[in-house]
């Protein structure tokens, strides 16, 4: 496609997206959430190549429910989704520093609350699971603000757009192009650290389990907190009604001290946060994108249709969480 025709496809996609986000800000919020709930019950019907590998993941994931239950959960993921995207639109005339008591229950946040009050450096992460848009929001609302690592949009119209909504409350966007330096500068500044931390990291990833199944992810956030020093806080925030009401939680802290005296720290640090991302999506199944790829990438054993090392073996079995029935689970061939 030449520079011309991609310039007005952009344009095109941009003042699309804005007429629709006028159109659902003109209703009130709660109205607008319910016609989420519809148009995502009707993209589940429509969106085959999608429901059948939300559907398959999740069979994957929670091999004792029922096929009725199943097709619940990934129709409950679908009409998650649409609802995710009008909240944000939503966000900025809703929640405030004036409003929000009215719509976030606190959790268990006492730890990260205290980190944060502190003044110390932290890393905050989430998975793709509850409002991760609303958690950043919902932080620097709170008067903390979040440096986030985001990839850049391929329309750079709507990136703008959604990243004036993102920053509009102190939340701060790092992308790709300067993230290096200035997640060092966040840090040292003593400043929160955000990344949303359950994508595919490709065949050169940490191969940790989720779910009984091995999955890559990204070695940086756990080079990054080790490196650094810097303790590792992985909440969310779950939606509780059709009201725009969140409840804010931690599902786990990690302190340098945890990891100080492991045998393979990197490895320990990133299977603990994969748990962590993983006890948020039992918490909510119906609110996790189910139809990302998690498990796409595969250890280079079993594309070989080896044994699994004995080094990966022995961090599995180093892992406090891990009994000899999800190891034997986990080194079954196919797994």
């Amino acid at each position: 496609m030449g520079r011309n025709q991609t310039w007005v496809r952009n344009w095109v996609s941009y003042v699309a997206a804005r007429v629709g986000a006028m159109g659902l800000t003109l209703i009130d919020a709660e109205t607008a959430l319910g016609a989420a709930t519809v148009v995502g019950r009707q993209l589940y019907r429509v969106d085959e190549r999608h429901r059948v590998r939300a559907a398959g993941n999740i069979q994957r994931a929670f091999p004792e429910w029922s096929e009725a239950r199943v097709q619940q959960v990934t129709r409950g993921s679908f009409e998650h989704l649409v609802q995710l995207v009008v909240e944000v639109l939503h966000l900025p005339r809703l929640i405030n520093r004036d409003t929000w008591p009215r719509h976030l229950l606190l959790g268990d946040v006492a730890s990260t609350i205290e980190l944060l009050n502190a003044g110390r450096p932290v890393i905050l992460l989430t998975g793709h699971v509850g409002n991760w848009e609303v958690l950043g929001y919902l932080m620097a609302v709170l008067g903390y603000p979040l440096d986030a690592i985001a990839r850049p949009l391929n329309n750079p119209l709507i990136y703008e757009w959604l990243l004036d909504v993102r920053q509009r409350h102190g939340m701060r966007i790092i992308t790709k192009w300067d993230a290096t330096d200035r997640m060092l500068q966040t840090l040292n500044a003593g400043g929160a650290l955000g990344f949303i931390a359950d994508q595919n990291a490709g065949d050169k990833g940490v191969f940790v389990p989720f779910f009984g199944r091995l999955a890559s992810t990204y070695k940086s956030i756990g080079l990054l907190a080790i490196r650094r020093n810097v303790p590792i806080v992985c909440g969310f925030a779950q939606r509780v009604s059709l009201r725009y009401q969140y409840v804010l939680g931690a599902t786990d802290v990690i302190y340098p001290e945890d990891w100080k005296d492991r045998r393979d720290p990197l490895y320990y640090v990133t299977a603990r946060y994969v748990r962590a991302i993983e006890q948020m999506v039992r918490q909510s199944p119906e609110q996790y994108l189910w139809s990302h790829r998690r498990w796409k990438s595969r250890p280079r054993h079993e594309r070989l249709g080896r044994r699994m090392p004995a080094s990966l073996r022995q961090n599995l079995r180093d892992l406090p969480w891990i009994g000899d029935q999800e190891l034997e689970q986990l080194m079954a061939p196919g797994a």
